[in-house]
């Protein structure tokens, strides 16, 4: 079916924000474009050599003769080739942030706060499907529009905004990663962290040279992590699934809840990929006319739905591990990263410990990569300044670096920085809002009224929970 949405020539659905004649692409540009894609990957800076982009079936022999590809694999290629942008974003909807907070949610109030996961998830999805139009659409990166409609002042407090989010991100990312490697390894803290950082140096490599080769390094790493905790799932057992459709509805109930309601939505709802997501979009696959702009959209929404949707059953199931096996007395209270690992080795086995260790390890690395090109995608669009990513990278890991060399509890540290990123939400959604309802801006892509209002929706209870969490943080009445 999916395929049929994507890539079938004559087709008479409407997609949301393509305008009113509602067709998708036919013609010849479209599928040459599509076909290349699929065998070199998105625009890049190296050109493709000559035998990757042919599309056909070569037989060997004294006359050479070519044949075409078969149809179904021709249009399964050429499905998958639209597909890749939200996945590298979903990396950072199960970062290590996510795991120290869907742990301590799960641990401490067992299948409550599964409504929180589902409905961060729901926002992540429209709130990345907004951001990716903005560049498919105007071929300009969300930054790079604001630069554009506001004042110099606005700019600069939202790029300073963004640079603490993009610390804190950094902090929870080069945190996790080095968790991980320590629990995998036995790396001390330190060590790990600079092995962190030469990492996230070569997936970025990897971005400079083609992107596709980027995109699907950072897929792989998602599998990993998707792979460890389906395999913990299934090894903890003891799911109460009434619990969880319990869980599902709305409450509020219990010390702490706001503060980790608002932790999970700052770890799933991402600001720097909400950036991010609209340069990786921008000018990916040169469309010509409506009809391509419309397929391309088509594509990106099922990119955005099969992409985000898989992250966010990987938080659920994390907060369903949690729930099933440290909701207990005397076990409540755990959310040490550390401590996670080693009652999965007592509890579990020795698999599901190793296999914790292993998503986190493969959660921090890629996210840690993303992070960074999060980072060089805010500066360039906000202020114009062009740094090299070396040197954007060695800043930004200095705090993450200095928490690691002082030892402080990383667990700890993981919870703040998804409070902190979540302060950050509104001021990347606002701007996102205000620029998808302009017909001027988005032309024939511009947001339905629905839309709109879900997104304002979106935007007012996150902005209302973090108002909730800060007045109770002045008065001493959190909850």
């Amino acid at each position: 079916m999916i395929l049929d949405l994507i890539c079938q020539k004559n087709s008479g659905e409407r997609v949301e924000g393509a305008g009113d004649s509602g067709s998708v692409i036919v013609g010849a540009r479209s599928e040459m474009a599509v076909s290349k894609l699929a065998e070199t990957g998105p625009v890049s800076r190296s050109p493709a050599r000559p035998a990757e982009r042919q599309a056909l079936d070569v037989t060997a022999g004294p006359d050479r003769v070519t044949r075409p590809a078969p149809a179904g694999r021709r249009r399964l290629r050429s499905a998958l080739s639209l597909l890749g942008p939200a996945f590298v974003v979903s990396v950072a909807y199960v970062d290590p942030g996510n795991f120290a907070t869907n742990f301590a949610g799960g641990a401490g109030h067992g299948f409550a706060l599964a409504w929180v996961v589902v409905m961060a998830s729901l926002m992540a999805v429209l709130v990345q499907y907004l951001a990716a139009k903005v560049g498919l659409s105007t071929g300009r990166t969300l930054p790079e529009l604001c630069r554009d409609r506001f004042s110099r002042r606005a700019n600069v407090i939202l790029w300073a905004q963004a640079e603490v989010v993009a610390m804190a991100t950094d902090l929870a990312e080069f945190v996790g990663a080095a968790v991980g490697l320590n629990l995998v390894f036995g790396l001390p803290l330190l060590p790990a962290g600079l092995v962190t950082a030469v990492v996230a140096f070569v997936i970025l490599a990897l971005e400079q040279r083609r992107r596709r080769r980027f995109e699907l390094a950072i897929i792989a790493l998602l599998m990993l992590v998707a792979a460890g905790f389906g395999y913990l799932f299934l090894a903890a057992g003891d799911e109460h699934y009434g619990q969880l459709a319990a869980g599902l509805v709305p409450s509020l109930s219990g010390a702490g809840t706001l503060t980790l309601t608002v932790g999970i939505i700052g770890a799933t709802v991402m600001p720097h990929v909400v950036y991010l997501h609209s340069a990786l979009q921008k000018d990916r696959i040169p469309a010509k006319g409506q009809r391509e702009r419309r397929r391309l959209l088509a594509a990106n929404k099922w990119d955005c739905i099969i992409g985000l949707g898989a992250a966010g059953v990987v938080n659920l199931v994390m907060l369903c591990v949690a729930a099933a096996l440290f909701h207990k007395p005397g076990l409540t209270g755990i959310s040490d990263l550390g401590a996670v690992h080693g009652q999965l080795g007592t509890l579990v086995g020795g698999g599901a410990a190793l296999a914790f260790g292993v998503a986190l390890m493969a959660s921090g690395l890629s996210s840690s990569s993303v992070g960074t090109y999060a980072g060089q995608v805010v500066m360039a669009g906000f202020m114009n300044w062009h740094v090299p990513v070396a040197a954007r990278r060695l800043v930004t890991m200095l705090p993450s670096l200095i928490v690691l060399a002082l030892a402080v509890n990383p667990s700890q540290a993981l919870v703040y920085s998804q409070i902190v990123l979540s302060f950050g939400i509104p001021f990347a959604l606002i701007p996102l809002l205000l620029i998808t309802w302009d017909r001027t801006v988005m032309t024939d892509m511009v947001n339905r009224r629905v839309t709109s209002t879900l997104m304002f929706l979106t935007t007012g209870i996150i902005t209302a929970l973090n108002l909730c969490l800060l007045y109770g943080a002045v008065t001493g009445h959190s909850s």
